[in-house]
C-alpha cells in the first residue's frame, strides 16, 4: 500500500478520433496539462484494445466512419462500461444535443476554445480518479 503523498492518481483519457493530427494534438495538449493519454484512430480499435476499465474519461469524435461517437458509447453501455465520456463535433445539431443530453453526455464543440475541453475532463474524473 503506497503512503497517502504517493496515492495520487494521474487521471487515464482515452481519445477516439479517426483523424490522426486530432488524436496527435489533442495526446499532446493533454498530456501539457497533466492527463496520460491514450490516442485510438477509430472506434474499432479502441473496442479491440480492451483496457477500458483503466480508462478515466473518454473524448469521442462524433463524425467517425464505421461507428458514430453516440453509437460506440452505447456500444460499450450495452457492455456495462460507463466510464465518462465527452462526445466532440464540429457539427453540432439539434437531434444530436438532444440525444447527447439524454444519455447525460457533454458535447464539447471543435475547435476547441479555451479550456473547455480540460473543464469537461476534469469534471468527468471528479469521482472517478483518487
Amino acid at each position: 500500500m503506497l503512503p497517502q503523498s504517493q496515492s495520487a492518481v494521474v487521471p487515464i483519457v482515452a481519445v477516439i478520433d479517426e483523424d490522426a493530427a486530432v488524436c496527435s494534438s489533442l495526446k499532446f495538449a493533454l498530456e501539457l496539462d497533466g492527463f496520460a493519454v491514450r490516442a485510438y484512430h477509430s472506434a474499432a480499435e479502441f473496442l479491440r484494445a480492451g483496457d477500458h476499465g483503466s480508462c478515466h474519461c473518454l473524448i469521442i469524435d462524433q463524425n467517425m466512419s464505421a461507428l458514430s461517437g453516440m453509437e460506440l458509447i452505447a456500444n460499450l453501455r450495452q457492455r456495462n462500461i460507463f466510464t465518462p465520456a465527452i462526445l466532440v463535433t464540429g457539427r453540432p445539431n439539434a437531434t444530436l444535443n438532444a440525444r447527447a443530453a439524454s444519455a447525460a453526455i457533454p458535447i464539447v464543440e471543435k475547435p476547441f476554445l479555451g479550456n473547455a475541453l480540460v473543464d469537461r475532463i476534469r469534471e468527468a474524473c471528479q469521482g472517478h480518479v483518487g
